[in-house]
């Protein structure tokens, strides 16, 4: 496992943007690196999600956006009429503005997963977060805004990393993702960087797929339900507000 301490609460938000505006223009290349090319696919059955959903006119909302890598699956859906891709890291969010820029249905703006004051309550039709609420600094607070401003029969999804219940599997499943997966950022970046430690440990500290389950519940979603991918390396946890 790698040598890194995690920032504490008071410390998180500020290091993950500045971390991530430093590794803006890497990270794509490092997501398809890490995964194989598979995070494609991960997000491709996020978004035929939405497409399934048999709903015209969506207004939709792809919070810690990154690069825009779900906000462009989803900007080009034909039930989609309206797509908000939000970040708190600048660098990332202009990168996904300039993917969106020729949709005219897709706007990116600066913001807080635990601060969506931006927006009115019951807003939105779709919310979704990819590989993003690990990284907040208050899970709880983050779940309760994403719940407030989505529409009733509206669906929450979030794509992020599980927890592998096979023992055997996740003896190499760790050692791929706290050894190897670094060393690539390593090499990306031309040098050692803490955000490519950062993200691996911040897996330990983030809930597991039941466990994430029964927070969404608590929160209020109804039909919470998940899916796991590559032995549940990644799992897509989906809920409603009734």
């Amino acid at each position: 496992m790698p040598n890194f301490e995690m920032p504490d609460t008071a410390q998180k938000a500020e290091f993950v943007k500045t971390n991530f505006d430093t590794i803006a223009k890497k990270y794509d290349l490092f997501n398809d690196l890490n995964s194989f090319f598979l995070h494609r696919h991960w997000k491709n059955y996020l978004t035929n999600v939405i497409r399934k959903r048999s709903r015209q006119h969506l207004v939709c909302l792809d919070l810690c956006c990154g690069t825009g890598d779900i906000s462009v699956r989803i900007s080009s859906l034909p039930e989609v009429d309206k797509l908000v891709a939000v970040d708190f890291s600048e660098n990332m969010l202009n990168i996904a503005a300039g993917r969106l820029r020729n949709s005219v249905k897709s706007s990116a703006e600066i913001g807080d997963a635990t601060n969506l004051r931006n927006f009115p309550d019951n807003h939105f039709d779709v919310i979704t977060v990819g590989f993003g609420l690990r990284n907040v600094n208050n899970l709880e607070k983050a779940l309760q805004e994403i719940f407030r401003i989505l529409k009733p029969g509206g669906i929450f999804m979030n794509l992020d990393v599980g927890k592998v219940r096979n023992s055997f599997i996740k003896i190499f499943a760790d050692f791929y993702f706290f050894k190897i997966v670094p060393v690539i950022g390593y090499v990306l970046w031309g040098g050692k960087n803490d955000m490519f430690d950062y993200l691996p440990v911040s897996s330990l500290y983030y809930p597991d797929q039941e466990t994430l389950k029964t927070l969404l519940e608590k929160t209020g979603f109804t039909s919470v339900s998940y899916k796991n991918f590559v032995f549940g390396n990644v799992a897509l946890h989906s809920g409603e507000k009734t």
